[in-house]
């Protein structure tokens, strides 16, 4: 999915900003003196964050993050994206880049980079202000101060360094997401979580760059609203006895081989599509876009692959007539450079076996 595109002012700041070795030290939460003066208004009743006990820090890293493991909020959260402006800043995001309804992002969460799909805000404050400047320390300070405020919880515990950022694929896969603010050696980017009935809200708050800036995205995580139709068994046959096999976009959980709710109407005309000729016999093969690792986006793409093959013998195909296999990111049919061609790289080709 492409970078938003950002006003001319925007666009000649964003020219300077990489992701980068991060290494300052994070904020002493218990320095007073550096608290903020003014942290952004989260329209919160003013009791809930005197009242409400502050979260602990989300632990768990290296075994890989759990988002339950950061306790749902009992704050009343204001409408989503939740905060104004900082007093004294004024927003440099264009204002049709601002929200996305729906769109990816990655953020840190534990020691490691992970993928976020769902309804995404994004914004961006000039922070050497002349009539109100704001230090990187103030502007991050006050955010993670009405995140608390509204029950949640920090949940990165590394920076975007070269090593984390390989560990996931590489700096270009992350960047191809990433719309913090890092440059130089006092980059910070800060991922926060908070859970409340069963949604999660995901916050980065991003300071850097020369000239000073600072950047907030919050993302709450969901799946996509398919708003297209899906072949059907008959259009699933014709396709097969043309071309030998047939390109499906079938809807998984995000970064897993779980079928989701909505992949559900896909699986039950494949089945048609079996039932109606006993002696058609397919591989269900698995293919990812080229974000992330590549082991990973093969391993991913041999469970998913495996995950429909599994549902069709549920419901009564006999698992002879059905092999699996995954491709990962090795067989594109579109650009990986756009997210309309990685939308056709994610896909579930179902191939004809004689």
């Amino acid at each position: 999915m492409p970078r938003p595109a950002l006003s001319t002012l925007p666009l000649l700041l964003f020219a300077t900003l990489a992701l980068c070795a991060c290494r300052q030290p994070a904020p002493d939460p218990g320095d007073a003196a550096a608290t903020a003066s003014a942290a952004p208004d989260a329209a919160m009743p003013a009791s809930a964050a005197e009242t409400d006990p502050a979260p602990t820090e989300a632990a768990g890293t290296n075994a890989g993050f759990d988002p339950a493991s950061v306790p749902e909020s009992a704050a009343t959260l204001p409408p989503f994206p939740f905060f104004k402006a900082p007093d004294g800043l004024a927003s440099a995001q264009d204002e049709k880049t601002r929200n996305a309804s729906f769109d990816r992002e990655h953020m840190i969460a534990g020691d490691k980079v992970v993928v976020l799909e769902g309804k995404v805000y994004r914004d961006l404050f000039p922070l050497e202000n002349p009539d109100r400047p704001y230090s990187a320390l103030e502007f991050q300070r006050n955010y993670e101060d009405a995140v608390r405020g509204l029950g949640g919880a920090k949940v990165n515990a590394v920076q975007f360094t070269d090593a984390v950022n390989d560990a996931f694929g590489g700096r270009a896969a992350v960047d191809a997401h990433f719309h913090g603010a890092c440059a130089g050696s006092d980059c910070e980017n800060n991922t926060y979580l908070i859970r409340q009935a069963g949604r999660e809200y995901w916050i980065l708050v991003g300071t850097g760059a020369i000239p000073l800036h600072g950047h907030l995205v919050v993302l709450e995580r969901q799946g996509m609203a398919s708003k297209l139709g899906f072949l059907d068994a008959s259009a699933m046959r014709k396709a097969i006895e043309q071309d030998g096999r047939v390109a499906l976009h079938i809807n998984f959980d995000v970064d897993k081989a779980t079928l989701r709710p909505d992949a559900r109407p896909a699986i039950a005309e494949i089945d048609k599509l079996l039932s109606a000729d006993s002696a058609l016999k397919l591989s269900i093969e698995g293919h990812t876009d080229n974000t992330g690792a590549p082991a990973h986006n093969q391993e991913l793409s041999a469970a998913r692959a495996a995950s429909v093959r599994d549902a069709l013998v549920a419901l009564g195909t006999d698992a002879a007539r059905l092999g699996s296999r995954g491709f990962g990111q090795d067989k594109p049919v579109g650009d990986n450079g756009t997210e309309a061609g990685r939308a056709q790289n994610r896909r579930v080709e179902l191939v004809k076996v004689d």
